[in-house]
């Protein structure tokens, strides 16, 4: 389900600075950073690092992001639920229009943060950027810090499994299994890692968009509920044997041929 939402953050950032960084030593009225015009801002993905409220500084979780398309919309993830939404630009002001976003139930302390860079990011901003860093400021000084990000590779990346995904809608975990789950590939064509509880361990053949798996090895300790269910769903969907995969920058999707799958992030760099 999705709902209207007031102020979608980094979609603003990008729109504000699609619009002055073309010229050279441009600046935010109030002194803020300078614009370099080299940096592709279309086509960049943009991590959100942290949003500062009342002098706060609260650190984003992983997998929040923004990039901008070239159809005018910004898109992207606080940590937890998808946004989106089209801006309109004024020199470095940003207005932010009627948005979206994602409905999921959030681990308590990413709707924290959810909550903040939402009630950061009201009414008009000024954004600067500098050496790859975007910053996004409010008329009362909160601000919304972000950084381009660059893509992890399949192959050597840790990924935390954040989401269980079916068809095209995705599900937060269940309550307590946050950050419980998570694999590396490797280069001698094997996975490991945690699925929610034990250690497991098993070959991973990867081809053009696909992943052959094994038969997984795993230890057999007895966990609190939620990290066995969230076991039990990744034992089944490995046990698929060949699912399809997707890397979208530091985000890796695993599916199954029935659609159901799950997503993961890259773990903090």
């Amino acid at each position: 389900m999705r709902y209207q939402l007031s102020i979608p953050v980094t979609a603003m950032a990008l729109f504000a600075l699609a619009a002055c960084g073309t010229q050279t030593g441009s600046s935010s009225s109030d002194g803020g950073a300078s614009v370099a015009p080299d940096v592709p801002l279309t086509g960049t993905r943009w991590s959100v690092d942290s949003v500062t409220v009342d002098g706060r500084r609260t650190a984003a979780p992983d997998g929040a992001y923004v990039e901008l398309t070239e159809k005018g919309r910004a898109q992207g993830n606080y940590g937890c639920n998808h946004f989106g939404a089209d801006v309109s630009v004024e020199g470095d002001t940003v207005t932010v229009g009627p948005g979206e976003m994602t409905e999921m139930g959030c681990e308590q302390r990413i709707q924290g943060f959810e909550d903040a860079l939402r009630a950061a990011l009201t009414g008009k901003l000024k954004a600067g950027l500098s050496d790859g860093r975007l910053t996004l400021t409010t008329a009362d000084g909160d601000t919304v810090a972000l950084s381009a990000e660059k893509p992890a590779p399949l192959v050597g990346t840790t990924w935390t499994v954040d989401s269980l995904v079916t068809g095209e809608s995705a599900a937060s975990l269940p309550a307590g299994a946050e950050k419980k789950a998570e694999f590396k590939f490797t280069e001698d064509g094997k996975v490991g890692g945690s699925l929610g509880c034990n250690r497991f361990s098993a070959t991973a053949k990867i081809a053009d968009g696909s992943i052959a798996f094994g038969p997984v090895s795993a230890t057999r300790k007895l966990c609190p509920g939620p990290e066995m269910e969230l076991e039990r769903e990744l034992t089944a969907l490995l046990a698929k044997g060949t699912l399809a995969y997707e890397v979208k920058h530091r985000a890796l999707t695993l599916t199954a041929p029935n659609g159901e799958g799950v997503g993961a992030v890259a773990a903090a760099r």
